[in-house]
């Protein structure tokens, strides 16, 4: 079992002290709109603390390997990922946030001092997935009548279509069509 949390060590109470912590992220199943990442080891993340006066502002990296369908050839494929980590939390409730931070952009440091990573490891993460996951940038995807894989080779649907005269644009029948003003 992994620890995302941070206990807020007394000295970086004192502004312009900073703290390094590191450790691993348990994350099976990441979900990124329609697509699923599954994670079979481990994350690594790293994180250094620094006391900004007034302020504790939390930057890192977490990293580790994704595995998700190729949305062209549906296969299976496994992709490096390395998220950044931010985040800003005011010491006291009574601290005013920066002028050029919206209310989303920071947090208040718990009661209890303990900084919970994992919002921000899978906002990281998030960040750097693909919007379309792709095996290759060259994927030839999947025959749209028979399913075979294109980028193993031509199917034989490929054969017959070439042999065959293409099939008729359905936008063809509007050609002849005048329009008077």
């Amino acid at each position: 079992m992994s620890d995302t949390r941070i206990l807020v060590p007394s000295e970086l109470f004192a502004p312009a002290e900073s703290s390094y912590f590191e450790g691993t992220y348990d994350l099976e199943i990441l979900k990124a709109g329609p697509d699923l990442y599954e994670f079979a080891a481990p994350l690594a993340w790293q994180a250094t603390v620094t006391n900004t006066g007034g302020a504790l502002l939390v930057t890192g990296t977490v990293e580790g390997t994704a595995k998700t369908a190729c949305a062209r050839c549906l296969n299976t494929f496994e992709f490096p990922v390395t998220g950044e980590i931010e985040g800003y939390y005011l010491l006291s409730e009574e601290e005013d946030a920066p002028e050029d931070m919206d209310e989303d952009e920071f947090s208040y440091l718990p009661k209890n001092n303990v900084i919970e990573l994992d919002p921000l490891l899978k906002a990281a993460l998030l960040l750097e997935m693909p919007l379309v996951p792709l095996c290759d940038d060259d994927c030839k995807g999947i025959c749209p009548d028979c399913g075979a894989d294109l980028n193993e080779g031509p199917c034989a649907c490929g054969e017959k279509q070439s042999a065959d005269e293409a099939p008729a644009n359905p936008f063809s029948v509007l050609k002849d069509i005048t329009f008077e003003s």
